[in-house]
This record gives C-alpha cells, structure tokens and sequence, in this order.
C-alpha cells in the first residue's frame, strides 16, 4: 500500500467543474488550442473506458444469462 492509497480520491467532477470555471480571456490563440487538443484526447480515452466497460458487462451478463 502506498500514501497515495491513504489519501482520499477526489470527487469525481471536481477536475472538470474547475476547468469549466477556467477564464478562457486569459489564454493566448495557441494555448486554446492545445487546451482544444487536451480536451479531444480526454473525450478519446472516456470513450475507450466506456468501451471497455461496456465490453465487460456484455461478457459478464453473457456468461450469467442462462436462458
């Protein structure tokens, strides 16, 4: 077990209400676009989770489903 495991999780959102308060005036063209760039990666890899999540419980409900 290490520290991190001691330390309690965030809220889940809490990233993403802070991000969605960020001022957007503050940044430059280029940092948008990275943020744009950041933001499109983040969307990719919950889709994948959701993907695999889905998977998981297809095969789970597959191999408990014995009608």
């Amino acid at each position: 077990m290490s520290f991190e495991d001691l330390e309690p999780r965030p809220q889940g959102g809490e990233a993403l209400k802070a991000l969605v308060r960020e001022d957007l005036d503050l940044l430059a063209v280029d940092e948008l676009h990275e943020r744009i760039a950041a933001l499109e990666a983040e969307i990719a890899r919950s889709k994948a989770a959701i993907d695999g999540k889905s998977s998981k419980r297809s095969a789970a409900d597959a191999l408990f489903n014995f009608r």
